[in-house]
């Protein structure tokens, strides 16, 4: 916790806070909170609270605490948190300058307290009116996870089933309950891995290794184990978001294994403008004591000082306005922005480009010439380049004002607005001037709407409004346009080959332009008012203004969510008028007159920005910078234009096309490794290697190896009082046994029938005479663990073991396709299973040929049995191997 809030406060920037201690169970955390942030460099303030103080001693610390930090972190009970926000109301520290930040881990009323403003006495408004500038820090809870709510429902039902106990309402999460499962999880985990690589469950130290240092999906989500063996525990931070309920939601958690700090939404600090963060200290200090603040008095000596620096700056400023004018009319008798009609090439790429009006509900006569008109864009090529041009039909006399003018249009420059390139004075109509700007091949976001074609998705949309937005953001802004559009409609935003959004049609004397009116009677100009404002509808001579783009953006939004025309239900479902529609939209009514648009057709924040734009008082309009702000809050992922989204998308997958293939060569790799473990535990490295590449393994002779045969004696007696699953069991024990002891030894084991075991060494890799001494080491290491062996399901039954050896020569191969088996063949080993057929329980059997090399190392003790008969050898010397010398 200490290092959430050691994160908060860099993020934010606070340097100093207020911390207000309790006793009982937040001693020790709140003593954390002091020496961690100290440590961090962060000035602490420390004021001791209790359970039991009243209102006069609460009110008393709240004052003194405020003159050291607007920040505030409350450890105590839930009853005495609500206490101290009760006295920050009446001290005003609940108004946006102060924030208060209170730790209460679990939502548990008998621990800590009610966390909560609501508690039945006569306070609660003021409690959560209080409670607007106080945010919680709790463990996180995956409250909105399918299996996380299952699983607390089943320990609900459990425990009232158990220990008929039922737990209060809002308190069914129970994070030691959840902690315990997941250590059992870990456990578990560690337990599987352990197995899966052969290793020691009983080996407390292998199995901590392996619960340390590690991070596993729990039942509430992702669980990060430290080094140290601590679980990082994951922190969330709760806002009031519904200030009209009091209901709080989690706005940022913090994970404590990474160290990582992550915003669900942007917080908005109650009582402070969008965007606004609270300080810890205001600028000039709580007593002024900034000395950048501080107000110097007005000396005689100071006086005269500026007195003389206003003179001399005056002086200047003539100066430099004398220059400046000078050079603007050198500039505006320039004409840059003049293009000679001569220079525009009329050719075949001249063509013209627009989208159909739609119908309009208007008498028969005068539909047909309506629905045969349609808004073209002529273009030519100037300079190399495509152009568009369109006619200025007014009359524009050429003063300097509009020298000046067409000059500042021509230095406006954003990807967001249509490029203005010049005017052409000289056309052979001497009454009409054309201007030329930057040609858009896509048409306009109408035509780009009506194309049935063209699939928009979300993102698509959300690019095509954040392009318009930032368009009239820049307009806003720009004292050249007067600062507002002024023709604000989807036909004036057009669109280039990259499908970004440009504003067009702003500028050039707005209020001097036709604008259109009822009173010319057609159709078209009707239509176009459809975008007009509430306010300009009501008075046409009204100049444009900022508020009245600001809600023709909203009938554009409406344009965008639903791809119908604006009004589209009320003109084609109901059949209004657009007179009347127009009549609707300027009457003062109690319900202002807007579009139809369903709930489901966006996002609910998106329908909100929407009403907010087409808002009947222009006061309660967003400013196009708050607009823009609140398009990305909700697009987030959407930074620009649609082309550029989709090659960041592209990038992305390009990313996780590698992230995946790595993945999957890991993959690979290790079910590779895997394979190759089994294949070497089947058939020697060597044999398996040639396999591999698909060489044929050839039969192989040796000169000279050892083989060592064994059985258990009373085997056959055993299984008869035995099951079937239990004679599996005991096999699968002893050999389990007996591989784990030959891993010591440089020997390969054949194979194992029934209750028969084969060992050899001399094979596949030449050992010189050492086999013999690798086989006699075995078999001893073996016969003793014999002596200890316990039968699970017949613990008072003795193990017994017979073995017998041999050394000589033989020939090894690879036999068959599938399931191909190493095997051996020669004298050899029919030789040393005799040797074990012919002795004795618990000793080991040796020949001949085996005495003689092992006596070459005078190492074991060997004792002389005679001569046995022995099926088809006659008689043989053989021999007792007893053991080790000592």
């Amino acid at each position: 916790m200490v290092s959430f809030l050691k994160k908060l406060f860099a993020h934010y920037g606070w340097k100093s806070f207020v911390l207000l201690r309790g006793g009982d169970l937040f001693t020790l955390s709140g003593q954390a909170i002091e020496n961690g942030l100290r440590e961090a460099g962060i000035k602490t303030f420390v004021n001791l609270v209790k359970s039991d103080l009243n209102e006069s001693e609460t009110h008393t610390i709240l004052k003194e605490s405020s003159v050291l930090s607007q920040i505030f972190v409350i450890c105590a009970r839930g009853d005495t948190v609500r206490q101290i926000m009760l006295n920050a109301y009446d001290l005003q520290l609940v108004t946006g300058k102060y924030v208060f930040f209170s730790y209460h881990p679990f939502n548990n009323t008998f621990l800590y307290g009610a966390d909560s403003w609501n508690v039945g006495d006569g306070n609660n408004e003021k409690a959560k009116s209080a409670y607007r500038a106080l945010m919680t820090i709790r463990l996180f809870e995956a409250s909105d996870d399918e299996r996380y709510i299952a699983f607390q429902r089943e320990m609900a039902v459990r425990m009232n089933r158990t220990y008929n106990l039922t737990l209060p309402p809002g308190q069914e999460a129970n994070f030691f309950a959840n902690s315990y499962h997941d250590a059992l999880i870990l456990y578990s985990l560690a337990i599987n891995e352990t197995l899966h690589e052969n290793g020691d469950v009983r080996n407390g130290l292998a199995l901590r290794k392996k619960m340390w240092n590690r991070t596993f999906q729990g039942i509430s989500g992702e669980v990060g184990i430290t080094a140290n063996g601590d679980r990082a525990a994951v922190f969330s931070l709760w806002d009031m978001t519904d200030e009209q309920n009091g209901l709080f939601q989690v706005v940022a958690d913090y994970y404590g294994f990474s160290d990582e700090l992550r915003f669900r939404r942007e917080i908005e600090w109650h009582g402070l403008p969008l965007g606004d963060v609270p300080m810890d200290t205001p600028f000039c200090g709580f007593f002024n004591e900034n000395p950048e603040c501080q107000k110097e008095n007005n000396t005689v000596l100071i006086a005269c000082v500026i007195t003389g620096c206003c003179l001399m700056v005056a002086c200047a400023a003539i100066m430099i306005v004398m220059y400046r004018k000078s050079k603007l009319n050198a500039e505006l008798m320039d004409m840059s922005w003049k293009i000679s009609y001569v220079d525009l090439t009329f050719s075949d790429v001249s063509k013209s480009v627009g989208s159909s009006m739609r119908s309009l509900p208007m008498s028969a006569s005068s539909m047909t010439d309506v629905n045969k008109r349609q808004i073209f864009t002529k273009v030519v090529q100037y300079e190399s380049r495509v152009v568009a041009l369109k006619p200025l039909n007014v009359t524009v006399e050429l003063t300097k004002s509009v020298f000046k003018e067409f000059r500042d249009l021509r230095r406006l420059e954003h990807s967001n607005i249509v490029r203005f390139v010049g005017v052409c004075l000289d056309g052979p109509d001497a009454n009409k001037r054309l201007l030329v700007t930057e040609y858009c091949p896509k048409g306009s976001l109408q035509d780009i709407l009506e194309n049935e074609c063209l699939k928009l998705d979300w993102d698509f949309k959300s690019s095509l409004l954040i392009d318009i937005i930032k368009g009239l953001h820049f307009l806003h802004h720009r004292s050249e346009t007067g600062g507002v559009h002024g023709r604000m409609r989807s036909s004036n935003c057009v669109v280039d080959a990259r499908f970004v959004v440009k504003l067009t049609d702003f500028g050039l004397h707005v209020g001097d332009r036709e604008r259109p009116s009822e009173s010319n009677g057609g159709q078209v100009e009707l239509k176009g008012m459809l975008w007009s404002s509430p306010e300009h509808l009501r008075s046409v001579d009204k100049a444009p203004t900022k508020e009245g783009d600001i809600y023709s953006v909203g009938i554009i939004m409406q344009e965008v969510i639903t791809r119908e025309e604006p009004f589209y239900t009320e003109r084609n479902v109901k059949n209004m008028d657009i007179r009347d529609i127009l009549d609707k939209v300027k009457s003062n009514s109690n319900q202002p007159f807007r579009p139809f648009v369903p709930t489901d057709a966006c996002m609910p924040e998106m329908h909100s920005i929407m009403a907010r734009c087409w808002s009947e008082n222009p006061d309660e309009r967003p400013n196009v910078k708050a607009l823009l702000a609140s398009m990305k809050k909700i697009c987030k992922g959407v930074l620009g234009g649609i082309m550029d989204n989709l090659l960041t998308r592209m990038e992305n997958y390009a990313s996780n096309l590698e992230d995946l293939v790595s993945e999957r060569t890991s993959a690979f790799l290790d079910e590779k490794k895997r394979a190759e473990t089994l294949l070497y535990e089947v058939l020697p490295k060597s044999v398996a290697d040639q396999l591999k590449v698909g060489s044929v393994v050839q039969p192989e002779a040796y000169e000279n190896v050892t083989i060592f045969f064994s059985d258990i004696v009373g085997f056959t007696e055993l299984s008869s009082g035995s099951t079937p699953m239990q004679v599996v069991a005991l096999l699968n024990d002893l050999y389990t046994c007996f591989d784990g002891i030959i891993g010591n030894f440089d020997v390969y084991k054949v194979e194992t029938i029934g209750d028969a075991y084969m060992v050899v060494s001399g094979l596949p890799i030449r050992n010189g005479n050492a086999h013999a001494r690798e086989i006699g080491n075995m078999a001893l290491a073996l016969l003793d663990a014999v002596g200890t062996f316990k039968v699970r399901h017949r613990p008072e039954w003795n193990l017994r073991l017979r073995a017998g050896v041999h050394s000589g020569a033989c020939v090894a191969g690879v036999v068959g396709l599938k399931m191909p088996r190493y095997c051996l063949f020669g004298d050899t080993v029919n030789t040393a299973s005799r040797m074990e057929s012919n002795g004795e329980a618990l000793k080991i059997h040796i020949s001949s040929s085996t005495a003689k090399i092992l006596e070459e190392f005078n190492e074991f003790q060997i004792l002389e049995r005679g001569e046995i008969e022995m099926k088809g050898k006659g008689k043989q010397r053989t021999f007792w191997l007893v053991g080790r010398k000592k």
